[in-house]
């Protein structure tokens, strides 16, 4: 059984968090399924606004899939979240991403 199939049971058992949806983000960004990615790192943000490192997850996934408008919006929503709680590595990677977006 997969990491994507182990998370998908626990979604489906009612063990919604944005930790699972990161999570279940990260392997389908892995398999390659970049719109799937940006669907649970979407729910992720959803439920924890702050989560910087789904934001960042959720630009570059954006990227993947060729919405670069939504890849920027998502950066700087998670550069605000990163530097919100203190987290000046996220925002830097975040800004490094963005400015490549940006060109």
């Amino acid at each position: 059984m997969s990491m994507i199939d182990n998370f998908e049971g626990m979604l489906a058992a009612g063990q919604d968090s944005p930790l699972l949806r990161y999570s279940l983000g990260l392997e389908y960004g892995k398999a390659g399924e970049h719109a799937r990615a940006v669907e649970h790192l979407r729910n992720a943000v959803e439920q924890d606004p702050g989560y910087s490192a789904a934001w960042k997850q959720l630009g570059g996934a954006l990227a993947e899939t060729g919405d670069a408008e939504g890849a920027i919006a998502a950066y700087e929503k998670g550069i605000e979240a990163a530097e919100n709680k203190g987290d000046k590595q996220a925002a830097k990677e975040m800004r490094v991403f963005l400015k490549r977006l940006q060109k």
